[in-house]
């Protein structure tokens, strides 16, 4: 992988105080012990084992006109000093390999304000399907949510394509 960043691996329980603490100093607050057991959850972590990110994907269903059931990428967090370096995109190229072996088609709600990670999806090929301020239980308060699709199977075809 370029730029130094490592492979994401599985996430592990004792990757759970890292990921709290992370998440708690980007203002947010992760609770990775309440996560099922079911999702893709990763990690990427430098070589002297710092947590660098982690992300998730799982199967949702949101009971919302807008969004469908679906596989959803569910979280992502960065480290600040380890943004634009490829770790976000690593950990969401990961994600769509899971939801590739599952489904045709994975999805994604991204805040209308947050224009890096609209900007990672679109570049990985994910089109925008829909926005509101609200979209299955995801409320966002002062703007708007964006619901993003990316079709798996034309992807998986224009790879075959090229080998």
């Amino acid at each position: 992988m370029g730029l130094g960043i490592p492979a994401p691996q599985p996430m592990r329980a004792v990757d759970y105080p890292a990921i709290r603490r992370l998440s708690q100093s980007l203002g947010r607050h992760a609770e990775p012990e309440l996560w099922g057991s079911g999702e893709c959850q990763l990690v990427i972590k430098n070589l002297d084992g710092q947590l660098l990110g982690w992300s998730r994907a799982h199967w949702w269903e949101p009971a919302d006109a807008t969004a469908p059931a679906g596989y959803y990428l569910a979280g992502i967090e960065v480290a600040h000093g380890c943004r634009h370096q490829g770790a976000g995109r690593s950990l969401t190229e990961a994600r769509l390999d899971w939801i590739a072996q599952r489904a045709s088609s994975a999805w994604c709600v991204v805040n209308a304000q947050n224009a890096a990670s609209l900007a990672l999806h679109r570049s990985l090929g994910f089109e925008e399907v829909a926005r509101a301020a609200q979209l299955g239980t995801v409320v966002f308060s002062g703007g708007s949510g964006v619901l993003l699709s990316k079709d798996l199977v034309s992807s998986r075809s224009a790879a075959k394509a090229q080998v």
